[in-house]
């Protein structure tokens, strides 16, 4: 049967264009899901071509027939990330030369706007994914009175593609309800190997002032209006008030333009910037307990990242946290929105020891089947349908 598959694999093998603001090296949740799928379409026999911006390292590295390096525009509020310019005539010529066999645009700024409008011109089936929730990030930054505006064009930009890929079945329903259309799943994947309770780290719990029976109270992401990080500060003052006999420190992996606020709001919460690699791996397994108060997530790899490395995670009930937690077994659901239950379901995996170890236990029995390679097959299986569709002529 495996002979047969990548018998199959060979003769399927497709060229694929890849459109992106962000992409590895930069620390984001995005980068790191085009990191993992690109890593297993090349391992699969398929071959890349990316179009992205030109990065900070990549001011003596040109462009060749496997990648496009653009020009790109700081964002807004997101030091480090960029929108792509437009590169409409560029990629027309590349593609009419170099023609690729499906496109994959991941996000929607002007540089993925001028690949779709090159791609219909040239009729080359596309594919999006719809990997970040700008409409609600708008209303954090002040802009509230364009988060409908902004809605109407992603929903034009999703729907002018043959297939839209969505990390969660509530981000499905949600866009549905809104009027994107041609949504299918395709979730997200953990490095079980990289986040595992093995890389827990007594050296680095030590540098917070942690002895083994004492709590660490972990954070991991962007310090950012967008991530509810006003609950966080409120659930932790909370725990503390309940459990004044516990020892108990938040720690906090990340940076944003929140971090100030925050150092000031926690004087004394550890703040540990942004980790990679098996840092952020050992700064995780560290931890004990994982308050993620985020509303604004498609996915969010953090929670299967924190759940793989065996952290009790509080969460409210969507996105990774509804796939992948189950409440009172492998962690604690609040509802949307419900601020005091958060708190609550935080307050109830402390209440005994034998409780916390168990959900810890499951977490990571748990995570440990979630692996990049059944998500990768699953993306390989939408490019494939796309060109199927377009040879059809449908």
């Amino acid at each position: 049967m495996a002979a047969a598959e990548t018998a199959v694999m060979t003769v399927t093998s497709l060229h694929i264009a890849l459109v992106s603001e962000t992409f590895p090296p930069e620390i984001n949740g995005v980068a790191n899901t085009l990191g993992r799928l690109c890593q297993g379409l090349q391992q699969r026999g398929h071959r890349l071509q990316l179009i992205r911006p030109r990065q900070s390292d990549d001011q003596q590295r040109r462009s060749d027939d496997d990648l496009l390096l653009t020009r790109g525009w700081p964002l807004p509020g997101y030091s480090g990330l960029q929108w792509g310019q437009s590169a409409l005539h560029k990629l027309l010529r590349r593609w009419q030369h170099n023609r690729p066999d499906v496109l994959y645009v991941a996000t929607e700024g002007p540089l993925g706007l001028s690949a779709i409008r090159a791609a219909r011109r040239l009729g080359i089936p596309v594919v999006s994914g719809f990997h970040t929730n700008f409409q609600q990030y708008s209303g954090h930054y002040g802009l509230g009175l364009l988060a409908r505006l902004l809605t109407h064009y992603l929903r034009w930009f999703h729907n002018r593609t043959s297939t839209t890929l969505v990390p969660s079945a509530s981000q499905s329903l949600e866009l549905q309800r809104r009027g994107f259309e041609r949504l299918q799943l395709l979730a997200r994947g953990v490095d079980s190997q990289l986040f595992h309770p093995a890389r827990r780290s007594a050296e680095l719990r030590a540098s917070w002032g942690l002895h083994d029976d004492d709590i660490a109270v972990l954070h991991v992401g962007r310090l950012a209006p967008e991530k509810n990080l006003a609950l966080l500060q409120r659930s932790f003052l909370a725990l503390q008030a309940r459990y004044p006999q516990q020892r108990l420190q938040l720690v906090l992996v990340g940076d944003g333009p929140q971090r100030a606020q925050l150092q000031s709001a926690l004087p004394d919460a550890i703040f540990c910037g942004l980790q990679r690699g098996e840092e952020l791996a050992a700064h995780y397994a560290s931890g004990d307990l994982f308050l993620f108060p985020s509303l604004s997530e498609t996915f969010g790899n953090v929670v299967l990242e924190a759940l793989a490395s065996g952290l009790a995670v509080v969460a409210f009930d969507q996105a990774a946290a509804a796939q992948h937690i189950r409440h009172g077994h492998s962690g604690a659901l609040a509802m949307p929105g419900d601020e005091q239950g958060f708190i609550d379901a935080a307050h109830w995996l402390l209440e005994d020891r034998e409780s916390l170890r168990r959900v810890r236990l499951n977490a990571r029995q748990h995570a440990g089947k979630q692996g990049w390679a059944a998500i990768v097959e699953q993306f390989e299986t939408h490019l494939h349908s796309a060109t199927s569709r377009t040879a059809e002529g449908q």
